[in-house]
């Protein structure tokens, strides 16, 4: 649907000059909900309101559906965009708010009285429909957004954190209702976030960002479980780092000597070959708390109860910290306690050797 080669875009000129998009390429499918995933001031919102044609590039080729649109305004690209806060019509009812675009657009009537009852069904706002959007409560708000840039079936809709701005319950229903929209409609989805659970939760794919450039393209369970790079690793979820020596790489499987002097079998970063020091990433989840004389030993300096799972904290032997996470049961008696000498172990494979 979206195809980008080389997108650069630079801000100011000279001194003042600043790239907020460095030679970016990517494909986004049709009918796939895509996130651009990083921090404030990654280059994903500008990505974004590139494709939207509020942006113009410095350089780079962009396709939309087959078709050259880098030369065509926003108005003409089958796209749609969802801002973060909303810009609803407060002097027009529900109803009258999604059908606005469609009146823009000289639909007939009937046509826009058809899509609209459709859009009140699709986003479960039917009871709402003559209610004014100043009078309904944040999430209804972000769902008669939604259904206003779904009437007129744009190709590709472009969501720019529209979540934010929800408390966290609301937040997690409406990332629900969200692939659930994209899912029946079939349109494609591409969404800015900063939230690394929202990503995993709603994408079919992501791409991770970091001073305007993709870092790594893959979905939920590939970006959470093989990161290519010590960014990706650290910024989706929790991480902990462990200094290494790779002793050989064989395939996709590197054997690395831990800072205890015992070697590992763990999970090799493409194109990493040769030995010397790297930096291996274990999730907490996939790390046990074990007695003194595991791959690795240390002190128990913290443990953090989160009603789903506990967090031990531990400072191993030569400095670095590491943190198992250990889903709770119920009844169980807690067995460490803060001060103990504890060891930490993994399986092998579950550690991945990251690349440079």
């Amino acid at each position: 649907m979206i195809e980008i080669q080389n997108l650069t875009k630079t801000f100011g000129t000279g001194a003042e000059a600043f790239t907020a998009l460095s030679e970016v390429s990517v494909t986004i499918r049709q009918n796939e909900f895509f996130t651009l995933l990083g921090p404030s001031g990654c280059g994903k919102t500008t990505l974004l309101r590139t494709i939207a044609g509020f942006v113009d590039p410095t350089s780079g080729t962009m396709t939309l559906d087959g078709a050259d649109v880098l030369a065509s305004p926003p108005y003409v690209r089958p796209v749609n965009t969802v801002f973060q806060n909303y810009a609803l019509f407060p002097h027009m009812t529900v109803a009258e708010n999604i059908g606005f675009g469609l009146e823009m657009q000289d639909r007939p009537k009937a046509e826009i009285k058809q899509t609209v009852g459709e859009m009140l069904e699709l986003v479960q706002m039917t009871p709402l429909a003559n209610r004014a959007t100043s009078e309904i409560s944040g999430g209804q708000q972000q769902r008669v957004a939604l259904a206003r840039a779904l009437a007129p079936r744009p190709k590709v809709l472009l969501l720019d954190e529209p979540l934010s701005a929800l408390d966290f319950k609301l937040r997690k229903e409406m990332q629900i209702e969200l692939k659930r929209l994209q899912s029946e409609t079939g349109i494609t989805f591409v969404f800015v976030t900063h939230d690394q659970e929202e990503a995993l939760t709603m994408s079919d794919r992501i791409a991770v960002m970091n001073e305007g450039q993709i870092l790594q393209i893959g979905g939920p369970k590939e970006i959470y479980d093989h990161p290519a790079e010590r960014f990706v690793a650290d910024f989706i979820g929790e991480t902990n780092f462990l200094e290494a020596e790779l002793v050989s790489v064989d395939g996709e499987v590197a054997e690395t000597r831990l800072p205890s002097g015992k070697t590992i079998s763990t999970r090799a970063a493409s194109g990493r070959a040769g030995a010397g020091k790297v930096t291996v990433a274990v999730r907490p989840e996939h790390a046990l708390l074990e007695p003194p004389g595991a791959l690795i030993d240390g002190k128990l300096e913290n443990i953090v109860y989160f009603g789903t799972d506990t967090h031990y904290h531990v400072m191993l032997d030569g400095g670095a910290r590491f943190v198992v996470r250990r889903q709770n049961q119920p009844d169980a008696v807690e067995a460490y306690t803060i001060g103990d000498a504890v060891g930490v172990s993994f399986n092998p494979g579950v550690g991945q050797v990251l690349r440079d």
